[in-house]
């Protein structure tokens, strides 16, 4: 509903440090080589009164060699070259991004002066966009005395240059004045009003397992870089998708999550950054798509799990966030049968300790199987997080369940823990309070076995949940009633 502005340039102006810049916002990653933007970012920002939606793209590059893979490779290496196809996929993205705007800001380096590449962008957008406002954003003038020098040359490019700094700041004023002057009339405030609040999912997973070819197949779209090669997505990217019942999500395709080991002696040196916005894109939403990779699958079930998976498994139970598990590349597994499917579920919740309560989903983002499913599922996990029960059916299955197993008594000792009533304090994940008369008497092993009571009972597929034991003196019992809940 917010008009748009997309951020378009060659590579290494400065078009993500200008985006942060603009939205006040530590978004997009910022790194002193070129290529490391690919996938178009949306961020809501405003100036004044004016809201309105900056999307940052990749640099505009014809030229597969000019974007190496890792310009600062390890010493006697020589730079590898972008996978082919991959510059074309980036200019693809930028091209969408410019499409759906509705202004324009060309970043140029003011240092390095009027290139041939910045004549081919500007003349490329007056034939492509002829009626879309273009304001020239001429970056790295630092030097407050030299910036109008340095931004005069670029009248040579027919826009009327405006000279920024996006790490000091200088001039970004002027630009979000400009900006804001170009923008169309914005849309009424009651049609804005309808608008849900979309479900933010994240979809994680180790490196090429799937996870952008699910989210172009969610999308409709090539809203993501799908490449062979591991680490074509470096930023957290963000896709409003809206499914069959009418219900608004918001994807957010993350970088994949190699060891911590491999990570930090990575010869890439943005890989730490785009790890880092994988993990903050856990923190922020609420259902999590852990995507593994089924073609490890025996016929017989037998899935392999790495050690990679169970540590982001923990990850999202530690964070207490909804989750989905999605077995993707379904369709690679050779001689599997009816049964298959059901065996390998089971073996996968085995492994996965830390989330043996997540729906499992089969799919192959190639054929599309199943992954309709995935949106319905995150819906269902959501709903479940946000489950409330009262107190009265809390405390009747806690009751039961002190019935079948008496609290523990402390060792050595006559004390014996006893639960006197409890009762759920919040959602998201759901948290239930037990009063007891003594908390440390309480051991994990007993709140497992609560926790495996309650899902028996109620359900809460999808979720974790929080159980915690606070110690409350009994109250007085002056009309010869019992406690809540009592074993005696």
């Amino acid at each position: 509903m917010l008009p748009k502005v997309a951020i378009v340039g060659r590579p290494n102006v400065g078009k993500s440090a200008l985006f942060n810049r603009l939205t006040g916002a530590n978004t997009a990653i910022v790194y002193d080589y070129p290529g490391v933007t690919r996938d178009r970012l949306y961020t809501r920002a405003g100036w004044g009164a004016a809201e309105f939606v900056i999307i940052d793209t990749g640099g505009l590059v014809s030229d597969a060699a000019a974007l190496p893979e890792h310009p600062r490779a390890a010493p006697g290496q020589a730079p590898r070259a972008l996978e082919p196809g991959l510059p074309q996929a980036i200019e693809r993205q930028a091209a969408a991004g410019a499409a759906e705007a509705d202004v324009l800001v060309m970043v140029v380096d003011g240092q390095a002066g009027v290139t041939a590449a910045d004549e081919e962008i500007a003349a490329w957008l007056r034939r492509t966009h002829p009626r879309t406002p273009v304001l020239l954003a001429v970056n790295k003038c630092e030097n407050a005395r030299l910036a109008d020098i340095q931004a005069a040359d670029f009248w040579a490019l027919g826009l009327e240059p405006i000279a920024v700094s996006a790490i000091s700041g200088t001039g970004s004023g002027d630009l979000l004045d400009r900006l804001v002057a170009a923008l169309p009339p914005p849309p009424p405030a009651d049609a804005a009003d309808t608008i849900e609040e979309p479900l933010a999912v994240a979809i994680i997973g180790r490196p090429n397992v799937g996870k952008s070819s699910l989210l172009n197949a969610l999308a409709g779209a090539e809203r993501s870089i799908v490449s062979p090669v591991a680490g074509t997505t470096r930023d957290a990217v963000d896709t409003e998708v809206i499914g069959t019942d009418g219900r608004h999500f918001t994807l957010i395709d993350t970088a994949g999550i190699r060891k911590r080991a491999r990570v930090s002696g990575s010869i890439d040196g943005a890989e730490p950054l785009s790890v880092s916005r994988a993990i903050g894109a856990v923190r922020r939403a609420e259902v999590v798509l852990l995507v593994l990779d089924g073609q490890s699958c025996a016929p017989d079930g037998r899935l392999a799990v790495a050690q990679q998976d169970y540590r982001l498994a923990e990850l999202v139970a530690e964070q207490g966030r909804a989750c989905v598990l999605v077995v993707n590349k379904w369709d690679a597994v050779a001689g599997k049968d009816s049964d298959t499917l059901s065996r390998a579920r089971e073996e996968l919740l085995q492994q996965l300790r830390p989330l043996s309560w997540a729906v499992v989903v089969f799919t192959s983002a190639v054929t599309g199987q199943r992954v309709g499913k995935l949106l319905e599922a995150a819906a269902a996990a959501s709903a479940e997080h946000r489950r409330r029960v009262s107190t009265a059916t809390l405390n009747l299955v806690l009751r039961e369940a002190a019935n079948w197993r008496s609290p523990p008594t402390a060792r050595g000792t006559p004390r014996k823990g006893r639960i006197y009533y409890a009762t759920q304090a919040a959602t998201r994940p759901p948290t239930f309070v037990c009063f007891v008369n003594e908390a440390g008497l309480f051991t994990d092993e007993y709140r497992r076995y609560l926790e495996r009571q309650l899902r028996d009972n109620v359900g809460f597929p999808g979720t974790p949940l929080r159980i915690y034991f606070r110690g409350k003196p009994p109250r007085a019992n002056t009309g010869g009633g019992r406690p809540a809940i009592s074993t005696d």
